[in-house]
């Protein structure tokens, strides 16, 4: 009997070597965005001068880079165990679009001469685990989490925006773009057959994103 290489279709370690593939790429690559960095390169006078401005507007593209990692995590944990290959493309197609978010904010955090969060693996392995547990529901209840998911990013977009230096032009158009592709993201779920998660799970997400955010701030 003729073994069975990495290669052949069905090989079974492939899922897994394609989960760790992503990972990798995701944590430790430069991510490589398909379209161009919203908004205009900075300019002379049309950025946060202050020190303080300066350090607060990259804490928060800190957090929203961080809330990037977790939310790719999301998308391949779901895609992972996704019972149906429609599901699988949907959810790996909202992956690629989110991997311009996360270049984007890692061109922005360069701009503003900062850093990724430091503990974007833990986020990221955290984030893998809750997407795989989601999907282990049934397409539907991972679809619904895909849509309760974009509807609070939603919200803490607008917070971040209201947040940000009022000076602060090129990220303010790199979140706006990225609230677009949310919205999107959070419909496309919805017509593909989502079902509304029960209450306490809304409110376990919440709680789980306040924590990231407030260390990804800091750390």
């Amino acid at each position: 009997m003729e073994s069975m290489e990495p290669s052949e279709p069905g090989y079974p370690l492939d899922p897994l070597i394609a989960a760790a593939d992503r990972a990798l790429r995701a944590l430790f690559a430069p991510a490589q965005a398909a379209r161009p960095v919203p908004g205009t390169p900075p300019q002379p006078g049309a950025e946060p001068v202050s020190p303080p401005s300066r350090r607060h507007a990259a804490a928060l593209m800190r957090v929203n880079h961080a809330g990037e990692v977790a939310a790719q995590a999301l998308y391949h944990g779901q895609a992972a165990m996704a019972r149906s290959a429609a599901t699988r493309e949907l959810l790996l197609r909202a992956a690629r679009e989110e991997s311009d978010h996360l270049a984007w904010c890692e061109s922005r955090l360069r701009e503003l001469d900062s850093r990724p969060s430091l503990l974007n693996p833990l986020w990221y392995c955290g984030s893998f685990a809750i997407g795989a547990l989601a999907a282990l529901a049934g397409d539907g209840p991972s679809l619904g989490f895909v849509v309760e998911t974009e509807r609070q990013v939603e919200g803490h977009l607008d917070e971040h925006l209201a947040r940000l230096p009022t000076e602060d032009a090129r990220s303010r158009a790199i979140l706006q773009a990225m609230r677009q592709d949310e919205v999107e993201h959070g419909q496309a779920a919805r017509h593909a057959g989502a079902v509304d998660l029960p209450p306490p799970v809304p409110a376990l997400m919440r709680g789980t994103a306040r924590i990231m955010t407030t260390l990804a701030y800091w750390i």
